[in-house]
């Protein structure tokens, strides 16, 4: 969901990598339908595991709970998300999950200097 508002909010303006260090093995349908509620569309994505390549191209990687099994290069900003896991959740948790999201989404892109 978060690859998918930033790509929605900034456009062209970043590249937007989506993994995880154990990505389930298909999108979360729930998931889908509340970005759809939101004029996003995520059905394209798929779960990745993250890369070293992916990681040491990134100027910041937000993780959401994965602790020490998220790979750590020296010079990236790491931001941690604590947010409840949408897997196995009811469309009015996933919804405020959604919106959680993308309210650091945009802090994030206000950060950096983003217009969005």
């Amino acid at each position: 969901m978060a690859a998918g508002w930033l790509r929605h909010l900034a456009g062209d303006d970043v590249d937007v990598f989506s993994g995880g260090s154990e990505p389930a093995s298909d999108i979360n349908p729930v998931a889908v339908a509340a970005m759809d509620e939101v004029g996003i569309d995520i059905r394209s994505a798929s779960p990745q595991r993250w890369t070293e390549q992916v990681i040491r191209a990134a100027d910041v990687v937000i993780t959401m709970g994965c602790g020490d099994t998220c790979p750590v290069f020296p010079g990236r900003r790491y931001e941690d998300w604590a947010l409840t896991d949408p897997a196995g959740q009811p469309i009015e948790v996933v919804r405020d999950v959604r919106d959680e999201i993308a309210r650091r989404v945009r802090e994030l892109m206000t950060s950096l200097g983003i217009p969005g």
